[in-house]
């Protein structure tokens, strides 16, 4: 789908960034994979697809901490966070925000609680945006690299059976982040 999207906006970099960082709210690495293939076909210039996944993926982090501080704003969701020690957690975040954030970037499934997290006790939003970008700018360069290599493999080799490869490596993407996350969470060390 997104791919037939990019397609048919070549001639309009704008619609490309847009419908680019839309797909980022959806999937971020699916959305990275599909625009690295997209480069490989020549229908996103390189520049133009980082910048729309680098703004997608840091506006969509900025969401998620927007939607943690409107939660602060609602009574009932501050009862279920008042509980003893909160003040000695809202500091060490605030301590160690720029690390936190920075490295949930690498391991999934802790964006969304740590993000709304740093929202909803108003931990420093600039400090925050700046990890989260330094962090995307490491993170999904690797990732649209290797987009790119295996996407290129996949379409250089794998002749009419191309889409279906591409297809298997974003779900083996996907799944295997949901089961990073899981074993994570089972066995927490």
């Amino acid at each position: 789908m997104l791919e037939h999207v990019l397609h048919l906006t070549a001639a309009s970099p704008f619609a490309q960034v847009v419908i680019i960082i839309l797909a980022t709210f959806v999937l971020e690495d699916a959305a990275t994979l599909i625009t690295a293939i997209q480069v490989q076909l020549h229908v996103v210039s390189p520049p133009v697809a980082l910048l729309a996944l680098y703004s997608g993926i840091v506006l969509g982090d900025i969401g998620l901490y927007g939607l943690g501080a409107l939660a602060a704003c609602w009574p009932p969701a501050r009862r279920w966070v008042d509980m003893p020690g909160i003040s000695q957690q809202r500091q060490w975040l605030t301590r160690n925000l720029f690390r936190a954030v920075f490295i949930s970037r690498f391991i999934p499934g802790t964006r969304l609680p740590l993000y709304t997290a740093c929202g909803f006790f108003r931990a420093g939003l600039k400090t925050f945006t700046l990890a989260t970008v330094l962090a995307t700018l490491l993170w999904t360069t690797g990732l649209f690299l290797l987009s790119l290599k295996i996407g290129g493999f996949l379409l250089a080799h794998l002749g009419v059976w191309r889409w279906a490869g591409i297809a298997g490596f974003a779900a083996f993407m996907i799944l295997s982040g949901r089961i990073a996350a899981r074993i994570r969470k089972n066995h927490p060390s």
